[in-house]
């Protein structure tokens, strides 16, 4: 596992008025993928990955936590680095390039032309506490459309969980960076799937 890099940023009160005077504000990043580049045949179709939709605690860059029943709350004095809808689509795309299957992969901010869309709705992006213990979960449904009649091609659900080896927020986030890892090489092999069926019926009309 690849270490974490929390960015220690020491910011005032007046920056961030929910957290006591003097207290550190930890912002993470995800941690950096692990996966392993792929040898395999280049697709010649572009994908372009948005940003996920979700819920605007998901959509934060707060860390979401459930620590008893439906009560959902965030880790007090960590922060993400970025929106976690981002953090998601970042990953994807590092997936996707990491790869290499896919030669041309870029993100809804660049507004590229590309033959297929990968887009979705975030369900799930938090740590859970399970008989004493936080789980990860991430829950992604995602969907493959045709970028000129915007037609969908075909739809996922993808859902995650890994256990965290400890309660404190540091492990909490490794356990996000080997979660989301593991579900962006889901997406990816769908997507390549998809996008080969995509174009073998394309080339039959």
């Amino acid at each position: 596992m690849k270490p974490l890099f929390p960015l220690a940023f020491l910011l005032l009160l007046g920056a961030c008025s929910i957290l006591p005077k003097g207290e550190e504000l930890v912002v993470y990043q995800l941690p950096a993928s692990s996966a392993a580049p792929m040898n395999g045949r280049t697709v010649d179709w572009a994908l372009q990955v948005n940003k996920p939709l979700a819920s605007p605690l998901l959509d934060s860059t707060r860390i979401a936590v459930l620590p008893e029943g439906d009560r959902i709350s965030a880790y007090q004095g960590v922060r993400w680095e970025d929106r976690g809808t981002l953090l998601l689509r970042d990953r994807l795309i590092d997936a996707f390039r990491s790869d290499g299957r896919i030669g041309a992969v870029s993100s809804d901010d660049s507004r590229l032309d590309t033959d297929l869309v990968l887009a979705g709705d975030l369900r799930a992006f938090q740590g859970e506490y399970r008989a004493g213990r936080v789980e990860v979960h991430i829950l992604l449904e995602a969907r493959l459309v045709q970028s000129g009649n915007r037609r969908m091609l075909a739809s996922q659900r993808f859902e995650v969980r890994e256990t965290a080896s400890d309660k404190a927020p540091a492990q909490v986030v490794a356990a996000f960076g080997q979660a989301a890892d593991r579900l962006a090489a889901q997406v990816l092999d769908w997507t390549l799937a998809q996008g080969a069926r995509s174009a073998a019926l394309s080339a039959r009309d």
